[in-house]
């Protein structure tokens, strides 16, 4: 019999050996850039600027690099010109500035320190306003038309790129005569500059409320023990501006006061800085789109857009409103009734304040579902490494946490994603998943590297950030999502997916090179997953007693009380694009005159739930950057969502069948904008699309 004390040293060194082959085998960066390359792929990180002067002084040389490249393309010998001198050289230079771009803006966005981020969002201004100038280059136009009209012969992507980038030097005006080429110029830049600051004034707009522990009975301890919420005077400050603090306050707040407080100091968040703001990006726009030959802004939008008009838009929209018409009324007088008989008052009306608090009693009192107490069931940790195992095995992916050369702010991950046969890298992403000072308030996707092929032939690999703003854990508690929050998250990491797995040639073909109105439908459609009890149980436990699972009955009620209130959640979605479109199809003369606030409430009264007095929602609205004439396409996108999910839902293995989700991968994240997105998404399907899968969603029973 051995002695112990030699037991004891070989178990020692066994468990040595066995930790120092654990840490050797880890792999790494440069191991998995190894085995991309083997397959000529390239997975370059971003190289972020550490300083602001880095920041300032590399956007300059990006800048005069890009120029003189250009500059080379416009002067070249026509005859000895061809597709990789001109529309391949003009994507590939711009895509390099697309990508610094992305990277600073992702600082912007994201960075502790002002002065950063500040500088960023100048250097993301000078980029956009060379940008701008680049689409009224003549020279380069007269280049890549010259060279086009050889009828050159080219492959379907190549004819593509080509098509689509005369068209858009068309939308910027080089068809017009010089002198009215250069007021659209001019224009175009100052709209570009209105814009950066009416983001500015969102993303540093603050509303701090403080409130006794009285005055917040009922919202959860997740906010009131969340670190800088408890004050010395022993009052707790909730801030309008962060979402969840809003969110947690509106759903369990007993105190209608309170609710209406915290509901009007949201809507009044940037109001002074933003509404004139607004009102001259709506006569900016309005007055660009006429002289660009469209009747409207929201014209000009949609002409590359899935329903190619505002008038197809604005028809969608109304009809769902008028479709869910009676749907909401019900759902309405139900909460009106919920409230008459919580306070006593039989003429009680629901109030902006009133509906997501009794949208949430009406949950716990008829369908036994509360939010709150679900929160158990969703620690961040367990849940984040859930979704990860569950699209991993839908979209045969393996996702690896490395060790990254840098991030901007401590906290931040950095995971390689690849395909689980081969083996090879497809991307890679970043992790920033809690709150701090400064950072980006909601959940979004922010693309950093973009997929396209080189120029030596070689594959360069996406890179993707995701921002969040999770409720931070505390000393005694992990992070505790909400079923909510969950479903935000499969979506936003959906934005991930859509971004890596995209294959086209040419950058201007991935992710977001695909129509607005449809980019969100990938993800929408994976929102569909949380609702159901094989992919729950896969990850949702109790982080006290990981053995228990949500019951099956209480996912059923999840349902039916989501299906009780969708006519509410979908009419105000639907108003907020009313209030989009309601800006942008007005004439340029009345877009100098019309008053926004005014216009964009009587929206929302008419198509939801009434605003609060002295509230303008719309000043606060940021979509109306980025999304201005095409907020719509969220629903547009989520009645095909619907309609893809639906494929999942009757195959052999619902929700986690390989073999779809492998279709989904090649039909539609691969082919991207290679092909019109209506024919992938009917190849997905295996048949045309529908809405019967959305009305099924909302509760619409046929």
């Amino acid at each position: 019999m051995k002695h112990p004390l030699i037991l004891c040293s070989a178990l020692v060194v066994s468990t040595l050996v066995a930790t120092v082959l654990s840490a050797a085998a880890a792999p790494t960066l440069a191991d998995f850039q190894a085995q991309a390359a083997r397959s000529k792929l390239r997975l370059e990180l971003p190289d972020y600027p550490r300083t602001a002067d880095e920041i300032s002084n590399r956007t300059t040389a990006a800048l005069a690099e890009a120029d003189a490249a250009l500059l080379g393309l416009a002067s070249q010998d026509a005859g000895k010109a061809s597709f990789a001198s001109t529309f391949g050289a003009f994507e590939e230079i711009t895509g390099r500035v697309s990508t610094w771009a992305n990277h600073i803006g992702t600082l912007a966005e994201s960075h502790p320190d002002k002065r950063l981020r500040d500088t960023a969002r100048d250097a993301g201004q000078r980029i956009e306003a060379w940008g701008i100038a680049l689409e009224y280059r003549e020279d380069l136009y007269r280049a890549l038309q010259r060279w086009a009209d050889t009828k050159p012969a080219l492959d379907a992507q190549q004819q593509r790129l080509v098509d689509f980038t005369l068209r858009d030097f068309r939308r910027a005006g080089l068809a017009l005569p010089p002198a009215e080429r250069q007021q659209v110029e001019l224009l175009r830049k100052s709209l570009s500059e209105l814009e950066r600051q009416f983001d500015v004034n969102i993303n540093e707009a603050r509303a701090p409320l403080d409130f006794t522990a009285e005055e917040l009975a009922g919202v959860p301890a997740t906010l009131l023990n969340s670190p800088g919420v408890k004050q010395p005077d022993g009052r707790y400050r909730v801030m309008a501006n962060i979402t969840w603090h809003v969110a947690a306050v509106q759903d369990n707040a007993d105190n209608a006061e309170v609710r209406r407080r915290v509901t009007v100091a949201r809507g009044q968040l940037a109001r002074e800085k933003n509404i004139p703001v607004l009102a001259k990006l709506v006569a900016l726009r309005a007055e660009i789109a006429r002289r660009l030959g469209y009747a409207t802004w929201a014209d000009f939008r949609t002409e590359t857009r899935m329903t190619g008009s505002a008038a197809v838009a604005l028809k969608f929209e109304e009809d769902l409103v008028k479709g869910l018409q009676p749907k909401f009324v019900e759902e309405v007088e139900t909460l009106r009734q919920l409230k008459a008989a919580h306070t006593g008052q039989a003429d009680a009306r629901i109030e902006a304040w009133d509906t997501a608090y009794y949208t949430n009693k009406l949950r716990k009192e008829k369908y036994a579902v509360d939010t709150e107490a679900l929160r158990v069931f969703f620690a961040y940790e367990p849940t984040l490494r859930g979704m990860f195992a569950i699209y991993e095995k839908v979209f045969a992916l393996k996702f690896t946490q490395i060790e990254p050369p840098y991030v901007w702010a401590p906290g931040v991950q950095l995971w390689i994603a690849a395909d689980a046969g081969s083996g090879e890298p497809i991307g890679a992403f970043y992790l920033d998943m809690f709150p701090r000072e400064g950072k980006y308030n909601h959940f979004a996707h922010f693309r950093q590297n973009l997929g396209r092929t080189l120029p030596d032939g070689g594959y360069q690999l996406p890179v993707s950030v995701l921002l969040c703003n999770f409720s931070p854990p505390t000393a005694d508690k992990p992070s505790l999502l909400s079923h909510d929050n969950v479903k935000t998250l499969f979506h936003e990491f959906g934005h991930v997916m859509h971004n890596l797995l995209g294959r086209a040639r040419y950058s201007s073909f991935n992710y977001a090179g695909v129509p607005k109105d449809f980019i969100e439908a990938p993800s929408q459609m994976l929102e569909n997953w949380v609702w159901n009890k094989a992919v729950l149980d896969t990850f949702a436990a109790d982080y006290r007693d990981p053995s228990k699972k949500i019951p099956a009955e209480t996912i059923e009620a999840m349902i039916r009380a989501r299906e009780a209130t969708e006519g509410v959640a979908y009419r105000r979605q639907l108003s907020l694009g009313l209030m989009d479109l309601g800006l942008h199809t007005l004439s340029p003369g009345d877009a100098w005159t019309t008053d926004v606030v005014e216009l964009t409430n009587a929206v929302g009264a008419r198509v939801s739930i009434p605003p609060a007095a002295d509230t303008a929602f719309v000043a606060y609205f940021g979509h109306l950057t980025g999304y201005d004439g095409g907020y719509y396409g969220y629903l547009w996108s989520k009645v095909m969502a619907a309609d893809m999910a639906s494929v999942f839902e009757a195959a052999p293995n619902g929700y986690l069948d390989e073999k779809i989700g492998r279709r989904l991968r090649d039909e539609v994240y691969a082919a991207g904008h290679t092909r019109d997105v209506a024919e992938s998404v009917e190849k997905f399907l295996g048949r045309p699309r529908s809405q019967k899968a959305f009305l099924q969603y909302v509760g619409i029973k046929e």
